[in-house]
């Protein structure tokens, strides 16, 4: 069974910064995950739900505008979960209502935690390796449109690929 994934991606060249810079703090997987924010955590699914999947997420893009994303600070889920993340200080009301609508239909799941949009930069880390990636990008900041959003598939090769892009609607000015 597959294993998917549906994401927003950070675009170049704040995906790269800051994939670089989760590989080097030591966390081996970001090789394989593209830099995102995540709508819908990894779940297996029938091969032959993928379809479905598919027009659910064309539907729900056509419902929802496309915003903008501001990311700025570190934060961390420690004690309950051990990851340093890059914070949103604007597009989290968006992404929470996107993820909402994402969730629903085909990919009606419950999730382990409350969703919290964030860009993940170390994760199982070591306490003194979290702790100086929550300090070096505590700084760091970028704002970008979120005009699309993605299917990701699981590869054991080759890690997380997109397959798919939803463009949401254009935001009403």
């Amino acid at each position: 069974m597959p294993t998917i994934g549906v994401a927003l991606a950070i675009p170049e060249p704040w995906a790269s910064q800051l994939q670089d810079y989760r590989t080097a703090v030591g966390d081996t997987t970001a090789t394989m995950i593209p830099t995102h924010i995540t709508l819908v955590p990894p779940i297996e699914v029938e091969p032959d739900d993928l379809a479905h999947i598919e027009k659910h997420l064309t539907e729900v893009a056509a419902d929802n505008e496309s915003f903008c994303v501001h990311l700025r600070g570190t934060g961390t889920f420690r004690p309950v979960s051990p990851v340093v993340f890059v914070t949103l200080v604007e597009g989290i009301s968006q992404c929470e209502q996107l993820a909402a609508c994402v969730r629903q239909g085909p990919l009606d799941i419950d999730i382990a935690f409350p969703y919290h949009p964030h860009v993940t930069v170390a994760h199982h880390l070591r306490d003194e390796l979290l702790d100086r990636a929550f300090e070096d990008l505590s700084d760091f900041e970028c704002e970008f449109d979120v005009s699309d959003f993605h299917l990701y598939v699981h590869d054991e090769l080759a890690g997380w690929q997109p397959t798919r892009e939803f463009p949401l609607a254009p935001a009403e000015t």
